[in-house]
């Protein structure tokens, strides 16, 4: 006797979002702009739309196979968050020796005067991904979950302090909040 075993999850598709499925590439179509994203890696997953929700499904599931499910369905969620809500995260700039300044040119961030060093520290802006910086605040905006996240963790390890005491030295660019674009917080 063969036992099957189905695991399923579903998400909601609001009524101002569209997704298309081709194959394994979702997507996601919104007030704010389009997600793609290639969840190729799960070949033993299906991904469906049926009556305005997604079905994410696998047959014969191992434990490797059922995590999957859940995590494509969790960025599916996050995919349509971004377009409808987008995303922000907020980093404060601390510094008590030597001030730091920070200029956004290109796709990369750059962080000067820190700890008087002399060169500056570069940190990579991923994808689509705005920085903006205002006195001792960067805000980091988007709609794509990974990409905003990503950049505002590339900032917050351009400044981490190798070899000095962290109680002593205290200097760098910390994330301390995280919200929607349209406000609350994620």
């Amino acid at each position: 006797m063969v036992r099957v075993t189905v695991v399923k999850d579903y998400v909601d598709i609001p009524d101002n979002v569209d997704v298309v499925v081709e194959g394994h590439k979702v997507t996601v179509r919104g007030p704010k702009g389009e997600v793609t994203r290639d969840f190729s890696f799960a070949d033993k997953v299906r991904i469906e739309v049926e009556d305005r929700r997604v079905v994410v499904t696998t047959f014969f599931a191992r434990r490797r196979d059922v995590a999957q499910v859940y995590a494509i369905s969790a960025h599916i969620k996050n995919m349509i968050l971004g377009v409808t809500k987008g995303f922000r995260y907020w980093l404060r700039i601390v510094y008590s020796h030597f001030p730091i300044s920070v200029k956004v040119e290109g796709d990369k961030v750059l962080i000067e005067n820190f700890i008087g060093e002399r060169s500056p520290r570069v940190a990579r802006i991923i994808g689509n991904a705005k920085v903006k910086v205002q006195k001792n605040d960067i805000i980091v905006e988007g709609i794509n979950l990974e990409e905003v996240s990503q950049t505002a963790a590339n900032i917050e390890q351009a400044t981490k302090i190798r070899g000095l005491d962290r109680r002593v030295f205290a200097d760098g660019i910390y994330i301390y909040k995280k919200e929607f674009m349209e406000g609350g917080e994620i």
